[in-house]
């Protein structure tokens, strides 16, 4: 789950790592064949084209939908109720994106949430937050009130992709990450006054997070780690170390070891290359850039990130779940420390927006809509 048990951990236990990625890190995993799926899949709700889940402390389930609903389903999945309808930018891939309780969700009853919209300069992904609250209707249902926009992107620019906007609350609760897409635009990633193609920590109120790594170098005093692409998913593991997943260009999509301050390298290095053909210089050791712990060419196409605590699958424990869209698959990876490579690959039929772990250590994965069906899938252990 996105959201981890863990103390903090200083700067500089977390900062170290390698240079290069391992030799064989860009070979591709081989799939499983349906037969030999070690999980039963049972299909519990359908959706139009959602983007995220995220399970609340009594076991229900808040789903997205691209086109800005907000949905809250029961945990059998028999009752739904639209909970908010938020105002989104929809062209390309922009939509209603993340969402995510707050740590104190319990006592705040406040839910976290990304969007894309339209707005000065352009478009841009939008942090923001609301309080679940009974409807006042007599009906017993319940709406996402006191919405308010806590963060915006910088710039807004033109087109529709590349958005991320992936949250992630740090194990203590008190700082939250934040993804932001570099928006096909390639330099922003290293402009260190944009937060485009960046982690960013931020306060539980939107407000830069003190003590962040990069603010003496002049950079934008929300600024994490820079040097990112596509960003679409972050976690951290049992120990507080932060991984985030993004999508490469032609090949070279990533895995990696978050640390503070770090350069990861896009768009002056990727083991992928321009969709134009253009040859991108791959990460090599000394180059300055951080290089990732797994790469994928042919790629996957990464969707959601979770890393597994639970019980069901106790061989997996530690071990990071991706969602994989192009290559319609639900994919693991052997996290050891900060070492990572890759495990298996299942074929899903359907194109892999997001993985969560349930309650009861179930894994959750959820379609990515349209050709894709758009389903919440329930995997338990044979």
């Amino acid at each position: 789950m996105r959201l981890s048990l863990l103390a903090t951990l200083p700067i500089a236990l977390i900062a170290c790592s390698g240079n290069a990625p391992a030799a064989g890190d860009g070979a591709q995993a081989g799939e499983t064949p349906p037969s030999a799926k070690p999980f039963r899949e049972t299909v519990v709700a359908d959706f139009v084209s959602p983007w995220a889940l995220a399970f609340l402390p009594d076991d229900r389930i808040l789903v997205t939908e691209k086109a800005g609903q907000m949905i809250l389903l029961s945990a059998d999945g028999k009752r739904r109720q639209t909970i908010a309808t938020i105002t989104v930018d929809t062209e390309g891939q922009g939509g209603l994106m993340d969402v995510v309780p707050a740590p104190d969700f319990a006592t705040s009853k406040r839910i976290y949430f990304s969007y894309s919209a339209a707005g000065e300069g352009g478009k841009g992904v939008i942090l923001a937050r609301g309080r679940l609250r009974p409807d006042g209707g007599g009906t017993g249902g319940e709406r996402l009130g006191e919405i308010e926009a806590l963060f915006r992107a910088r710039p807004f620019v033109s087109g529709g992709g590349h958005y991320s906007g992936r949250i992630a609350f740090s194990p203590d609760g008190s700082s939250l990450f934040f993804t932001n897409g570099e928006r096909q635009k390639f330099t922003p990633a290293q402009d260190p006054q944009a937060t485009l193609g960046k982690v960013l920590r931020l306060t539980l109120d939107g407000k830069p997070a003190p003590g962040n790594p990069l603010v003496a170098k002049g950079f934008a005093p929300e600024i994490w780690s820079y040097g990112h692409r596509n960003l679409l998913g972050i976690a951290f593991d049992a120990q507080g170390r932060l991984w985030e997943q993004e999508m490469g260009p032609k090949g070279g999509d990533e895995l990696n070891l978050v640390m503070p301050g770090r350069n990861y390298g896009y768009p002056n290095v990727s083991n992928g290359s321009h969709y134009d053909g253009r040859d991108i210089p791959d990460h090599a050791p000394g180059d300055g850039y951080e290089p990732p712990k797994v790469w994928w060419n042919p790629v996957i196409s990464p969707g959601g990130l979770m890393i597994y605590s639970g019980s069901m699958f106790p061989q997996w424990q530690g071990d990071a779940f991706i969602g994989g869209l192009s290559s319609q698959a639900l994919i693991r990876v052997d996290l050891d420390g900060q070492t990572a490579k890759k495990g298996d690959q299942w074929p899903m039929g359907a194109r892999i927006r997001d993985v969560e772990q349930g309650p009861d250590g179930a894994i959750w994965v959820i379609e990515d809509g349209g050709k894709s069906q758009g389903r919440l899938i329930r995997l338990t252990a044979k």
